[in-house]
């Protein structure tokens, strides 16, 4: 017995280049965006927005560099001194009700601790880490927040990863009052201290308690989370006379008892305090671990820090005059080792992947040396100029003012330095002679790595040097909520019209916060192109799936970085300008009246349709009357003929009766056939004139009756008959389809009702084709014919109607209106099995990138304009999508803030009005640019 496969649904097979287009067709997603808030009515969100809306309407946000940190460091002020009030009149210290560290490591929350997780499986441990909380006042015998003031000496990494914020402090340490700056007030009788730091361009306050974790456990606490008190069973083994007390002053009391940083004096208490400031503003301890020197001084001075590699410099000598020597004056320096967190080789005591702060540059007698901090205290240089080593004598101690010792300050010279360490930290310091203007957008990274069309422009009304700044959201404050992506910066300037430009930033490597140049630029017009280099990281999840995993469990810890993550990015928020307003207006409007128009064709031709067939129906009723009128008329001459035959015939007889005389039956035949011509009874044939013997004759009252019953079937046939079209609903109002056009009706120019002529008779039985009731409703104003002896010019009249109503406005908008409410139409279904269905990872999770960017502006001005108002305007040059949108585009919508990004063009570029051309989108060492070149 054969075997029969069943073959499985074929597969339509696609061109290797519809394959690639179809790819990339699923491969972006078609509603790009990202959500701007996550938060149920953040108004305080909505409301920054709208101020930073106003501020870009008025050419950007302008202000001196000390104004942002003057405004923040008075309302902290402001707000410790209410605090210190509120203590005092309740006789309490104070506790920080949003993130207090004791009820935080009790309650196992560890919302202080951890960040919120957006892994995708997290398999995080909940071991503990510290093992209590105490106050300054408990932990130190006699805390000072400085002795000696702040300095490089003091810095002690503690458990935490925050070595570059370590770093950052010792550098800030070597100028005086910078550290001072950060730490605006405080009150250590009540426990409350208030700092500044800068963020995302502007500064900001932070009020926290004197709450800090210990290393050690309480000594009353017989276990801490999943770890019994062990060092408590073990101090318990010696005898003593007061051994809790003997056991606080071991484990507890002091510098050395802190879990995190430690000053070097015991009873110094300000870099402790600071560092949980810093935590507390990025949400947890966690989420301050790992990151770069630079990043750490730009937080704590509002400066700008440019990524050096040390093979990347072009002029050593340069570097060292004009830049290393002026540390600590224009400029702080930081460095570290471990690229790539891979080692070199031995570096003679530098820790790999370590930062360091550079403290001092000295040229004396021709020796070029820098002093280096270690923020761990400890771990020295062993090379030339390091402790104990045979470049020193007693002179050069002297100059230098070093003293030996393990305690992570070493010198070091500038040949080894460039030799050991691969990259600088440079950060710029601004003045009060310095101003700022900011502004900031969103934009969609598409996944080719391009200029942007969206750009920003900016008007310098006078000349002089400026730092030009392309940063995005510092997302270390709402970690956990940073999605999928990870950014790189890059831009690049032009004189406004030309196609050169003039500088270009280059993709940073590892600092992906920010990018800027420093140059002298002459008054004028500036554009700044933008380019972004987008990564997406698997594994990681987008920000609504963590609020969705977090509000149930973490809603304190939700709420808390939700809420910094809609202040942040409320601040690029896209307002629609009046432009924007007007042409979208407009490609509405149009998209209105082409939809109108569309519709009203539609109906129209299907009216004319209906008339074509209306008249169609007509014409044939008109025929078909008219032949049974003749028909009829026809009949009845025949039955007259018949009649006045019997009528002879019946003369004759009875002349002939007269004569002789009949028997019954023969009579009774004779009357009956008088009855018969008497009533007109037509017997079927081809002349209508011959009878049929084979049938029964009738006599008398069953002749009659029979006689009427054909006069009401001759009735019957005057109905209209009905048409088999089935006239179909308008298709605009179905599915907003547009419907084939209909047969023109009468295109010879001729009426067709205007002619008469008498038809053959219509195959069939004539009295069922017309005994049909119609189906077409009959044209309003259209009498219809009910009887074939009506006057012929009536129905002329009604056939040669030559034009159709126009469909008023009202109609009209009831069409539209019941088109837009109805649902579409689902798809026609195939016949057959349906096509087996692959999943497709990009359709599932398309490329969403979108960035949050801003642009900052810092010129110097001098002494006589330093109360200038408008020295620099800024704004972002987006182009205007609904303008470049054909009205056969649909617009996909960019979500809470997104911005069509992926459209860049050469037309594009020119309907800006900056007068670039083609080559715009292309750098010089590009080789496609070589296609563009135009010429022989």
């Amino acid at each position: 017995m054969p075997v029969v496969l069943q073959g499985a649904a074929t597969e339509v097979q696609l061109t290797p280049q519809k394959k690639v287009d179809e790819f990339w067709r699923k491969f972006t997603t078609k509603a790009p965006g990202k959500a701007t808030t996550v938060l149920p009515k953040n108004e305080l969100a909505e409301r920054l927005a709208k101020r930073a809306a106003a501020k870009d309407r008025a050419g950007g946000s302008t202000k001196k560099t000390t104004t942002s940190y003057e405004e923040a460091a008075a309302l902290c002020r402001a707000k410790v001194e209410q605090i210190v009030a509120e203590c005092r009149r309740v006789n309490q210290k104070y506790s920080d009700p949003h993130f207090d560290l004791d009820f935080d490591l009790r309650s196992g929350r560890r919302d202080c601790l951890e960040s919120l997780s957006n892994v995708k499986d997290d398999y995080s441990s909940d071991d503990d880490d510290s093992s209590s909380v105490k106050r300054v006042g408990e932990i130190f015998d006699d805390p000072k927040f400085y002795i000696d003031g702040p300095t490089a000496n003091d810095v002690r990494q503690g458990n935490d990863g925050d070595c570059w914020l370590m770093a950052a402090l010792c550098t800030l340490s070597n100028k005086p009052g910078l550290i001072e700056r950060v730490c605006v007030a405080r009150n250590e009788d009540v426990g409350v201290y208030g700092f500044v730091f800068h963020r995302d361009g502007e500064w900001f306050s932070e009020i926290i308690d004197d709450k800090l974790y210990l290393i050690k456990p309480d000594y009353d606490e017989a276990r801490m989370g999943k770890r019994a008190n062990i060092d408590r069973a073990l101090w318990e083994q010696i005898d003593r006379p007061d051994s809790e007390e003997d056991y606080r002053k071991a484990y507890q009391s002091n510098s050395a008892a802190l879990y995190f940083a430690q000053c070097e004096h015991p009873n110094e208490t300000w870099l402790p305090l600071l560092e949980k400031a810093y935590a507390k503003a990025h949400g947890d301890y966690a989420a301050i671990e790992g990151g770069f020197t630079g990043e750490g001084i730009e937080d704590l001075t509002g400066g700008v820090t440019t990524e050096l590699f040390t093979n990347d410099i072009l002029d050593k000598e340069y570097f060292w005059k004009e830049e290393l020597m002026k540390v600590n004056q224009d400029f702080l320096f930081g460095c570290s080792t471990g690229l790539w967190g891979l080692g070199y080789g031995e570096r003679k005591g530098i820790q790999e992947g370590h930062a360091y702060s550079v403290m001092r540059a000295v040229e004396i007698d021709g020796q070029r040396l820098l002093l280096l901090k270690n923020p761990w205290g400890k771990g020295e240089w062993t090379g030339a100029w390091s402790d104990g080593s045979k470049e020193w004598t007693p002179e050069w101690l002297t100059k230098l003012n070093h003293r030996f010792g393990d305690d992570g300050a070493f010198w070091i010279s500038y040949k080894d330095l460039l030799r050991k360490y691969q990259t600088f930290d440079r950060t710029r310091l601004f003045g009060p002679e310095w101003k700022v203007t900011s502004t900031w957008t969103t934009l969609n990274v598409s996944w080719a790595l391009e200029y942007h069309d969206t750009k920003f422009s900016f008007t310098l009304a006078k000349p002089g040097p400026v730092v030009i700044v392309l940063s995005q959201l510092d997302d270390r404050y709402f970690r956990g909520l940073e999605g999928q992506y990870v950014f790189g910066l890059g831009f690049r300037v032009h004189k406004a019209g030309e196609d050169d430009y003039l500088v270009r930033t280059h993709t940073s490597y590892r600092v992906n916060r920010s990018c800027n140049v420093e140059l002298d630029l002459e008054a004028g017009e500036y554009t700044v192109l933008i380019r972004i280099d987008a990564e997406r990281i698997e594994g990681i999840l987008p920000p609504e799936e963590v609020v969705r995993r977090n509000a149930k469990q973490r809603r304190d810890k939700l709420l808390r970085i939700g809420l910094a993550y809609d202040l942040a990015h409320s601040k690029a928020r896209i307002v629609e300008t009046p432009e924007e307003k007007t042409a979208r207006e407009a490609y509405e409007k149009r998209k209105k009246e082409k939809r109108r128009s569309q519709i009203r064709k539609a109906v129209m031709e299907e009216k004319h349709k209906r008339h074509y067939i209306k008249r169609k129906e007509w014409e044939a009723q008109r025929k078909e009357n008219a032949w049974k009128k003749e028909l009829r008329r026809k009949r009845a001459e025949k039955r007259e003929a018949k009649r006045k035959a019997a009528e002879e015939e019946a003369k004759r007889k009875e002349e002939e009766a007269d004569n002789k005389e009949e028997t019954p039956t023969a009579a009774q035949e004779e009357n009956q056939a008088e009855e018969q011509a008497s009533a007109g009874v037509c017997e079927p044939g081809a002349s209508g004139a011959q009878e049929d013997e084979s049938q029964p004759k009738v006599h008398g009252k069953q002749a009659e009756t029979e006689a009427l019953a054909g006069e009401g079937s001759d009735a019957a046939e005057n109905t209209p008959p009905s048409s088999t079209t089935d006239v179909p609903v308008p298709a605009a109002a179905e599915g907003g389809q547009k419907p084939e056009a209909a047969e023109k009706v009468d295109q010879g120019g001729q009426n067709p009702a205007s002619e008469a002529p008498v038809p053959a008779p219509p195959k069939g039985n004539v009295q069922d084709a017309t005994s049909k009731k119609t189906d077409a409703p009959a044209q309003p104003g259209v009498r219809v014919p009910q009887s074939a002896d009506e006057d012929d010019d009536d129905i002329s009249d009604i056939c040669s109607i030559r034009s159709v109503s126009d469909i008023t406005d009202r109609e009209l908008d009831l069409i539209v209106k019941e088109n837009e409410s109805r649902p579409p139409p689902p798809p026609p279904r195939m016949s057959g099995p349906p096509p087996p269905q692959r999943p497709d990872e990009f359709e599932r999770d398309p490329w969403n990138a979108v960035a949050v960017v801003g642009l900052r502006i810092y010129y110097k001005v001098a002494e006589e304009d330093k109360d200038a108002e408008g020295l620099v305007t800024l704004r972002v040059v987006r182009p205007n999508r609904w303008e470049l949108m054909s009205d056969d585009e649909e617009s996909g919508g960019d979500g809470e803030g997104g911005e069509d990004g992926e459209k860049e063009t050469a037309e594009e570029g020119k309907a800006e009005g900056e007068g670039l051309n083609e080559s715009l989108v292309l750098d010089v060492d590009d080789s496609a640019k070589d296609a563009m070149v135009k010429g022989g």
